[in-house]
């Protein structure tokens, strides 16, 4: 079927011929999807831009999640291949408005036209629900067969619910990160044993909640306990929102970068 074939046929749904619609109706018609149909297109992935995008995991056909998708702007360079960033939002950024995950982290920095040498991805929780690490894996994976990412620079951060999603990514998977950076996370100190396979920075206010700061500090020791590569940050006169200052850090991306996956 050609596009105007396709046009005409879309335009007799909207129009039935019992309508007897002007044909100015019909050419307004066709105008707006073709409009639509530039709309899709706009959406594609490109080098230095964040766009929107969505994942339907093939276990569960049912369940969708959108997702921000960000290529460093020398992506598709020959022969070549990327580090890829995960980013975990906090509880106040889920539901279904994708334009919320750019509130904080990464994806804000993107927005604000910073550029990251990382394939950055930040997906969006439902509403009402917390991280799934079995979603989050499979997301990866789809990722890692349609782009050109390095599965040895593989990371993973985020900030209070998504700190805690990162806790939980880290001890379903620890094999797949190169590093990992929980802020103001909570997790149960389980987790420090998968977690010490893999380099970990941890980063919590000290005028967070007296237990999530406790918290930190004890994953902090069971790590080091077990020899694990950990770096600690209690940022000073700060309260839960200890990842604006640490995102905006440079620092942060070149300590990831450092790091490898172990073999």
């Amino acid at each position: 079927m050609t596009h105007n074939q396709i046009l005409r046929l879309a335009a007799g749904n909207l129009f039935p011929e019992s309508l007897s619609m002007p044909r100015t109706c019909l050419c307004f018609a066709a105008f707006m999807l073709v409009i639509v149909g530039r709309d899709v297109q706009a959406d594609d992935p490109k080098p230095g831009q964040q766009v929107a995008q969505m994942f339907q995991s093939p276990k569960s056909p049912e369940s969708k999640m959108g997702y921000l998708l960000y290529l460093p702007e020398n992506y598709g360079q020959p022969n070549e291949r990327y580090p890829l960033l995960l980013f975990l939002h906090g509880s106040g950024e889920r539901g279904q408005e994708i334009s919320l995950v750019k509130k904080h982290g990464p994806p804000k920095l993107l927005g604000q036209g910073r550029h990251l040498p990382f394939v950055v991805v930040s997906p969006q929780c439902p509403e009402e629900q917390r991280w799934d690490t079995q979603t989050l894996i499979a997301l990866l994976d789809d990722l890692g067969s349609k782009y050109a990412v390095d599965p040895a620079r593989v990371y993973v951060t985020g900030l209070s619910m998504g700190g805690a999603g990162t806790w939980s990514l880290v001890a379903a998977a620890p094999e797949r990160f190169a590093a990992a950076v929980p802020i103001c996370g909570r997790t149960d100190l389980s987790t420090a044993e998968p977690a010490s396979r893999l380099p970990v920075w941890i980063v919590v206010g000290d005028r967070d909640n007296p237990r999530l700061v406790g918290n930190s500090v004890e994953m902090a020791n069971a790590l080091q306990t077990r020899g694990a590569d950990v770096k600690f940050t209690i940022m000073h006169g700060v309260g839960h929102d200890s990842w604006t200052q640490t995102y905006a850090t440079p620092e942060l991306y070149e300590w990831m970068l450092r790091h490898r996956k172990r073999n």
